[in-house]
């Protein structure tokens, strides 16, 4: 009797090509579309965005062309509740949060998975590029074959109940390779391009985002230096982030960045590049993939955004399921709300929210 698995399913070609990889394999494929974004007219009609009617039409004929079943179904109220609202309060609170992992933590791997299994499949699988493995006694988080589209960053929050449920064809390729499939097997998406955007904001444009569909009001203030000293007017603080030069509005006759949020004095700071180089950070809210819990100093490598290079670091463990994280060199621009993520080599070792800058 077929394994049977539920695959997620955006539209784009790395999930299409994984439902028909997984079809190759043996296993009985059930593909469905997660429903997130909240019912937004300018959203719904953006060209290829994840959940747009266009993405939906994608995924069905996929579908169609694979011979198996195809759902849509509604996730948005525990969209909105765990990855928007999350989204908006740590802006609000001069955080730059990354809901990508929010959403593989609370929806894809978590709610989606509660309905998989309601449906009596031994598998949920998606179109990220990772590998997961079984190591001894423990299930593993492995970059993938491409370097340059690996996204175990995005997956350290996995469980070991997660991963043992989990199923990601694509690590094993590249996306070169994962578009040649698509296109000899026939699928229309092989030419499709992928998407940059947060999901549910198809602009990119968060700070007027949480303007116009938070209901908070977003408060302007003061630029203030090093110092303390005013000088000039923010527009309120969630439209910066740690690190930011272009788009401040302020003239100073050099180069000027923001190296802090304070959401109590609604201050933002700026200074010279030099000042957003820092030496380390405090993590929280910690998930560890190769063991249970962190007793003592391990050297790692660590990246402290999506797309940042791995940095050779030392993690000391802290009580309050918190770590500090020492960097051999100074980071630039490491932010409160993203996470922190480890690696031994090719491993994911876990990771955390950064809670602090040192």
């Amino acid at each position: 009797m077929k394994k049977k698995v539920v695959i997620g399913m955006s539209g784009g070609v790395d999930s299409s090509v994984a439902a028909y990889l997984l079809q190759e394999q043996g296993y009985e494929v059930i593909g469905i579309m997660m429903k997130l974004s909240p019912d937004n007219p300018d959203y719904e009609e953006n060209e290829g965005g994840c959940c747009s009617i266009s993405a939906a039409n994608d995924a069905r004929r996929v579908a169609d062309v694979l011979d198996i079943p195809f759902y849509v179904m509604n996730f948005k109220d525990v969209f909105k509740k765990n990855v928007i609202d999350n989204f908006i309060d740590e802006y609000m609170e001069g955080r730059t949060p990354n809901p990508c992992i929010v959403c593989n933590r609370t929806i894809k791997f978590d709610e989606f998975l509660r309905k998989a299994r309601a449906l009596g499949a031994d598998y949920i699988a998606t179109g990220h590029y990772a590998k997961v493995e079984k190591q001894d006694d423990r299930y593993v988080l492995k970059n993938a074959e491409d370097n340059k589209k690996d996204q175990t960053y995005a997956l350290y929050g996995l469980t070991q109940d997660q991963l043992s449920r989990t199923l990601m064809p694509c690590g094993e390729y590249t996306k070169p390779e994962i578009r040649k499939i698509a296109e000899k097997i026939g699928l229309e998406v092989f030419k499709k391009r992928d998407s940059q955007e947060i999901c549910f904001i198809p602009d990119n444009d968060h700070g007027n985002y949480i303007k116009k569909y938070s209901g908070r009001v977003i408060k302007p203030g003061d630029f203030v230096d090093k110092q303390g000293v005013v000088i000039g007017k923010h527009k309120g603080i969630v439209y910066y982030t740690i690190g930011q030069r272009k788009g401040l509005g302020i003239a100073l006759g050099k180069p000027v960045f923001v190296n802090d949020i304070n959401p109590i004095t609604n201050q933002v700071i700026v200074g010279d590049e030099e000042d957003i180089f820092k030496t380390g950070l405090i993590a929280k809210d910690l998930n560890f993939i190769l063991f249970d819990k962190l007793t003592s100093n391990l050297k790692v490598t660590a990246k402290i955004r999506y797309s940042a290079i791995p940095q050779s670091a030392t993690l000391i463990p802290m009580e309050n399921n918190r770590v500090k994280v020492v960097f051999d060199e100074k980071q630039r621009a490491i932010t409160k709300g993203q996470s922190v993520v480890f690696y031994l080599e090719n491993l994911v070792v876990g990771g955390g929210i950064i809670e602090k800058i040192l």
